[in-house]
């Protein structure tokens, strides 16, 4: 097999794998016109169709399905085998791929991957936002950044972050009109900013301890948003009761802007976790990437 042959076949695999001409341009970093003129000519050769094209989507024919079953493991074999010269080459290359959610591109990345990648200038690292739990092996991803607490138990996990805490706030004026909760039960007499899910569709509930027991409590209220700054916003503007992140509302709790209640139903729990499947040799970027991030 010729260099151009197995570079079409690995082009191939990308685009079967995004499912887009689109996305596998932007990883590959060519145009979707060259990718097109590359799959056809493969395809000629090989004298089978290997993608089904539709105005939205790519997906691998039967014949191209089949070839993905060996062509899957000797790819990766060569990109590892590609990957682990790094060990020689004094700094790490390649790129790597992480899937997580906005709060944790924000609290997370955002602080630290800057300077990473200036430190590193041979590595590529490409993050997508997305609020539902992926497939990190199916989606072909290197690696995600999580709660702890949704982690699966095949993974390898770095902790990335400290523990977290929800907590429930509102303003001195929202109390001043509806006395303070007690417990997690009265929550059906006050007025509570909701969040649905953009995954499920689903309201997220808000979760507690009572008694050695988590419970979770389903509120109503005004307002349901999808998007933590407008429901800060609500609540600090005093519409009602916010389930929020404790370490976003640090600075109102201080200052007396925001009041606490509930405290001694909010627990902690596991903070963010870089996680990878599990293997004995982790591309060197991606070792690269887990210092960087890792808690010490």
């Amino acid at each position: 097999m010729d260099r151009t042959q197995l570079n079409d076949l690995s082009t191939f695999a990308v685009i079967a794998r995004e499912g887009s001409f689109t996305r596998a341009a932007s990883i590959l970093g060519m145009s979707t016109s060259a990718l097109s003129h590359t799959m056809r000519g493969l395809e000629t050769r090989l004298g089978v169709r290997l993608l089904s094209r539709t105005t939205r989507s790519v997906a691998p024919t039967e014949a191209g399905a089949h070839l993905l079953v060996t062509l899957g493991p000797a790819l990766r074999s060569i990109e590892e085998g590609l990957q682990g010269l790094d060990d020689w080459r004094g700094s790490p290359t390649g790129t790597v791929r992480i899937t997580t959610f906005a709060w944790v591109a924000e609290k997370i990345l955002e602080p630290k991957l800057p300077a990473f990648l200036l430190a590193n200038p041979g590595v590529r690292v490409e993050v997508e936002i997305e609020d539902a739990l992926v497939d990190i092996v199916a989606a072909g991803f290197d690696a995600g950044i999580r709660f702890g607490e949704t982690l699966d138990k095949d993974m390898v996990a770095v902790r990335v972050g400290p523990d977290l805490r929800t907590i429930v706030v509102a303003t001195p004026d929202y109390f001043a009109r509806i006395p303070p909760p007690v417990s997690p039960y009265d929550l059906d007499r006050h007025k509570c900013i909701g969040y649905r899910l953009t995954t499920s569709g689903g309201l997220l509930p808000w979760e507690f301890r009572v008694d050695g027991k988590d419970i979770k409590v389903r509120t109503t209220g005004p307002l349901v948003v999808n998007d933590g700054a407008l429901a800060a916003s609500a609540i600090r503007a005093g519409v009602g009761l916010g389930y929020i992140m404790e370490e976003e509302v640090i600075e109102d709790l201080a200052t007396g802007r925001l009041v606490q209640v509930l405290d001694d139903y909010c627990p902690s729990f596991p903070g963010c976790y870089l996680y990878h499947p599990s293997r004995r040799q982790s591309p060197p970027a991606l070792r690269a990437l887990i210092e960087a991030l890792r808690v010490r």
